[in-house]
This record gives structure tokens, C-alpha cells and sequence, in this order.
């Protein structure tokens, strides 16, 4: 089942009666998470956060006579984090003669079941937005920083996985709750509050946890004596709680702690228009052809605040 890229036609879009499904999962589990949180900005980039950071704790040692004296003024300079905002664009043409042809079935059909996707301009339209809500999933944990310098070049914004500070190498061992200790451990002394803190993993990853702690006191009782299996939703820590988030869009072999107090989407309207939004574009012939355009970034907040495990086995 390969896409068509470029114009939809009577004959490269045929028409099928039947329950309508995605091959493809279009499930995006961090976005929805974090979407309630969304700000706006009129600039591309945007600031992550200013930080300023005190000395090393240490006990005074001052004198009543040291005291008739001021000591040295001690100034805390602060740093700005930044990010920025990227195009997301797509387009939908659909010819004139497929719209009229929503009854001109392919395959097999009865009178139970009609044309799965009646009109094709919005069928087309809702695809595109599912394409970028899996673009913008993948880009706010993969994605890699890069600030635009002119016009010709694309501005990028930082994933979750490169704003993490704190990063613990398992060196290709098997996750075990050792490695998990150490890690929240380390996190922990970087900063981080474990407040609201999300583990976001893979599906492998995800049994791996459920396996680590099913072995836990008491943990493996269902109420019922007819249930079976595991399935783990919250790792209570020294530290805080940690929720789980499974996300398909986590690489293998990866853990990200993130701090979900200090994520939200940065969205950037273009005046009288909003953002993602559809608009037509020039006729060029018997088409209704459409642009989608939006841009969006990640705040990710202070890197100390999240962690992430590499290299899991």
C-alpha cells in the first residue's frame, strides 16, 4: 500500500466500501500530554528559560571583628536557554473528476457498507493533519537543534532526547532496577523535583519495567484470581512518583525522564490566520488543491531538570 505524491485522480484513488482503519498508529501519547499546556510567541525563537546558579555550600567562619566590616559583594549572573519554532507544510490536491466520483466502488461492496471515505477533500485534508500530529510527536522527542541563518535554511527545534542533562549509559547491560536507581539518583542530584515526572519509553523498554517490578512484594496480586499479566503504571522512588508513558516514537534502547511541569508547545500564528490552518491555493486547472501550514517548537525547560538511560540492551 504505497501513498500517491502528487494530485488524487478517479484511477490512483480508488474508492472502497468497509470499516475504515490505519495501517499506521497515529496515536500521539507526549503531544496530548503536554498540548494543554501550549503558549504563543511572535518570534521563532524563543526563550527555554534564564538560570543562575549559587556556589558550593560552604560553613562562614566570620569574626565580631570580621563583622565591622562588609564582605565582597557577590553578584549571580544569569544565562538564557533558547529553541525555536518550525514549519510544518503539507498539501492536498484532489482533481474535480474524483470528487464526483464517490460512487464508483473498487473491490467488493454490498448494500451493508458504503463509500469508507465519502469525501475525498476531507478524507485528504484529516490524513495530512494525522501526518503532522506524528511529525510534531517525533520532532518533540528526536529532534535535533538547529537555528536558522537565512532564508534557505530550516529552523529545527530541540527534541526532549538532546535537552536532557543528565544522561546515565547502561553500556549495553539489561535495564535492571540498579541502573533505574541510579538514575533517578543522579537526576536527583543534578536538580530535578520529580514533582511531575514522566518516564517515557519504548515498547520494549516498557515490559522491561513491568518485569523489573513484578517480582515486588505483593506487587504481583490481582484482585481477581481469574487475572494475570502486569502491567506498570507509576515507579514510586525516593525521590517522587514517576508516571509511565508509552510512546512508539521512543528509538530502542532509550529511557527519557522528563519533568512534564516545565514542557509545553510554543506555537507561532501567522496574523489573521492562526495556526495550522488550510487555506486554498491558486487554481491552476480542475483541482481543489489546499496548503496546511503551522509552526510550532518545544519549550523543554532547564536540561537539569530531565534525565534520560542510553544503550539499554
Amino acid at each position: 500500500m504505497s501513498n500517491i505524491f502528487g494530485t488524487g485522480t478517479v484511477f490512483n484513488l480508488p474508492n472502497f466500501a468497509g470499516q475504515l482503519y490505519t495501517a499506521t498508529p497515529a496515536v500521539t501519547p507526549f503531544l496530548s500530554l503536554i498540548r494543554g499546556n501550549a503558549v504563543k510567541t511572535d518570534n521563532f525563537q524563543f526563550s527555554t528559560g534564564v538560570e543562575y546558579s549559587h556556589e558550593a555550600p560552604s560553613q562562614p567562619a566570620i569574626s565580631e571583628n570580621d563583622s565591622l566590616n562588609a564582605p565582597a559583594a557577590v553578584s549571580y549572573v544569569r544565562s538564557q536557554n533558547t529553541n525555536v519554532t518550525q514549519i510544518f507544510h503539507e498539501k492536498v490536491s484532489v482533481t474535480y473528476a474524483k470528487q464526483s466520483s464517490g460512487g464508483r466502488l473498487s473491490g467488493v461492496s454490498s448494500s451493508l457498507e458504503g463509500n469508507c471515505a465519502p469525501n475525498e477533500l476531507d478524507f485528504q485534508t484529516a490524513r495530512a493533519l494525522e501526518k503532522i500530529a506524528r511529525d510534531v510527536e517525533y520532532t518533540f522527542i528526536n529532534g535535533v537543534y538547529q537555528l536558522a541563518g537565512n532564508s534557505s535554511q530550516a529552523n529545527k527545534t530541540r527534541g526532549m532526547l538532546e535537552a536532557v542533562g543528565t544522561v546515565v549509559d547502561c553500556n549495553n547491560a539489561v535495564l535492571s532496577q540498579r541502573l533505574l536507581d541510579s538514575a533517578f539518583k543522579a537526576a536527583y542530584d543534578a536538580g530535578a523535583d520529580f514533582t511531575d515526572m514522566v518516564l517515557v519509553c519504548s515498547p520494549a523498554v516498557k515490559q522491561y519495567l513491568s518485569t523489573i517490578y513484578a517480582s515486588q512484594a505483593g506487587f504481583n496480586l490481582p484482585d481477581s484470581r481469574n487475572v494475570g499479566g502486569v502491567n506498570l503504571q507509576t515507579i514510586e522512588t525516593d525521590f517522587g512518583p514517576l508516571r509511565i508513558l508509552l510512546d512508539r516514537f521512543m528509538p530502542a534502547g532509550v529511557l527519557l525522564g522528563a519533568d512534564i511541569s516545565c514542557i509545553r508547545p510554543v506555537e507561532q500564528d501567522v496574523p489573521d490566520k492562526g495556526n495550522f490552518f488550510r487555506e486554498p491555493l491558486s487554481k491552476t486547472g480542475a483541482a481543489e488543491e489546499y496548503q496546511i501550514f503551522g509552526q510550532i517548537g518545544l519549550d523543554h525547560g532547564p536540561a537539569w531538570k530531565h534525565f534520560k538511560i542510553t544503550n539499554i540492551a
